[in-house]
């Protein structure tokens, strides 16, 4: 198993050493995660801005290939990164109706260029 870790060594109660190891897997996970949010953020509402909801079959599949090929890499890091990604690019799916809706609103604004079927 992949696994960053830093040894210290911490004076026990008796006077005693005790080596101890702190793991930054998680925290490097989680901020992977969140960059990846990040990144998805953005992206879906450029690509509802300037093509509406068509790709989203584009987004169904780099979220199952991502999905499907976290599940054959054995680095947890870049398992773990493949994975969110594609858990992303599924969720995007629904964002992408959703942003729709907000465009719909008033919240975000419509493009110019492109024609809405209302």
């Amino acid at each position: 198993m992949c696994s960053l870790s830093r040894d210290f060594v911490s004076l026990h109660s008796n006077n005693q050493f005790i080596e101890r190891k702190m793991f930054f897997t998680g925290i490097i996970i989680a901020i992977m995660t969140f960059v990846t949010i990040g990144i998805w953020h953005p992206i879906v509402i450029k690509t509802e801005y300037y093509w509406g909801t068509r790709p989203w079959i584009i987004y169904l599949f780099i979220g199952i290939g991502c999905c499907g090929t976290a599940l054959f890499i054995e680095n947890v890091y870049l398992s773990s990164f493949l994975g969110v990604f594609g858990a992303s690019a599924l969720w995007g799916i629904g964002e992408l109706f959703a942003q729709k809706r907000r465009v719909e609103k008033g919240w975000f604004p419509k493009n110019p260029k492109r024609k809405y079927n209302c």
